[in-house]
């Protein structure tokens, strides 16, 4: 996927509701592109116009359940 300003909008973003509304460490993912296209994009939500990686809906739920198990 290319970094274009125009995906910063249109993908619909989300935060997992566990972020704070402080800007702390989360990333937020596009659960209507997810559902549309079968890959996850993920970025990092204190960088919205940065990089967007793309995961399958395997690796993004392996990402959501490690994020659940670590003490970060």
């Amino acid at each position: 996927m290319n970094d274009d300003t125009a995906a910063s909008t249109m993908y619909g973003w989300v935060s997992s509701s566990y972020s704070q509304t402080n800007g702390g460490e989360c990333i937020e993912w596009a659960p209507s592109y997810a559902t549309a296209h079968g890959v996850v994009p993920v970025r990092d939500s204190k960088d919205p116009n940065g990089p967007v990686l793309t995961l399958s809906p395997d690796a993004f739920a392996g990402l959501v359940e490690f994020a659940r198990q670590a003490a970060v």
